[in-house]
């Protein structure tokens, strides 16, 4: 059983119109390549804060929601799943959600993922926090979500490794270029595969990638106009290391009965400072 899914690194803009119909040219690409799953950049339907918007009165929420729409239709008659980064207004006076928008195949959103973890300057200018984990199921293939800087926070991603995740979709506007590497190691180090978008802005610091369970490099976008693939494949050889003996034994050694039980009544452990 295998589930293709693609990353991508569009250019997007403070135009929710024109961001639409990108998306939508990104997702028609993508379903020549047998795509079931698309994976978009952080705010990136409506505009993203701090750098495109200034004050969320400039955001055309109609428009914004009528593209949301249509990226779902398309979505339904594609047969493809949608994760779509953008903001997500709420009741005034509060402040919108940074989201990612889940879409099915079936083209309705299905989910919605709240950052949780928010930088000083969204939680105190721009953003309300989420505070749950979102995780939704393809074609036998679990998927979590998270935003930026959340890379940040190591926690998130265990969570999300002890919720049976296959792939975590990491969308993002990285500010340096060590936040690649980061992703990287928190796929390697939960063996899960790890779907990493971020904006064309970005690419002077890194691509939009995908890697492996064993944090291995799988694929980066080459173009702003072309999603990178990757199949995924729970039962391929080069991931069986990380996903069938790894990732089962390192949860054992998290819940520590195999340490606790093995412990041992000796004076020389007890005192730390024998020789």
């Amino acid at each position: 059983m295998t589930l293709r899914i693609a990353t991508t690194q569009p250019a997007g803009s403070a135009d929710p119109r024109a961001n639409g119909r990108l998306a939508r040219e990104l997702m028609r690409a993508a379903a020549a390549e047998g795509v079931r799953l698309i994976h978009f950049p952080e705010g990136f339907l409506s505009g993203y804060a701090k750098e495109q918007i200034a004050d969320w009165d400039d955001v055309d929420w109609p428009m914004a929601q009528e593209e949301v729409g249509e990226v779902a239709a398309l979505a339904a008659e594609l047969r493809m799943w949608v994760v779509l980064g953008s903001a997500h207004p709420l009741t005034a006076p509060h402040r919108p959600h940074n989201s990612l928008y889940v879409i099915s195949d079936e083209g309705r959103v299905v989910a919605r993922y709240d950052k949780r973890f928010c930088s000083n300057t969204e939680i105190t200018r721009f953003y309300s926090p989420g505070f749950e984990p979102v995780v939704f199921d393809v074609d036998g293939y679990r998927f979590g979500c998270m935003i930026c800087v959340e890379i940040n926070f190591p926690h998130l991603f265990s969570e999300y490794e002890r919720l049976g995740v296959d792939c975590l979709l990491l969308s993002a506007w990285p500010v340096d270029s060590i936040f690649q590497i980061k992703a990287q190691a928190y796929a390697a180090i939960n063996n899960y595969w790890l779907s990493l978008s971020v904006p064309g802005q970005s690419a002077d610091l890194m691509r939009s990638a995908i890697y492996g369970p064993d944090g291995g490099h799988l694929v980066s976008v080459a173009s702003a106009d072309v999603p990178a693939v990757v199949t995924l494949d729970r039962d391929a050889p080069a991931v069986e290391m990380a996903m069938k003996r790894a990732r089962p034994w390192r949860a054992e050694a998290n819940r520590g009965e195999i340490y606790r039980s093995r412990r041992v009544d000796d004076p020389r452990s007890a005192d730390q400072t024998c020789v």
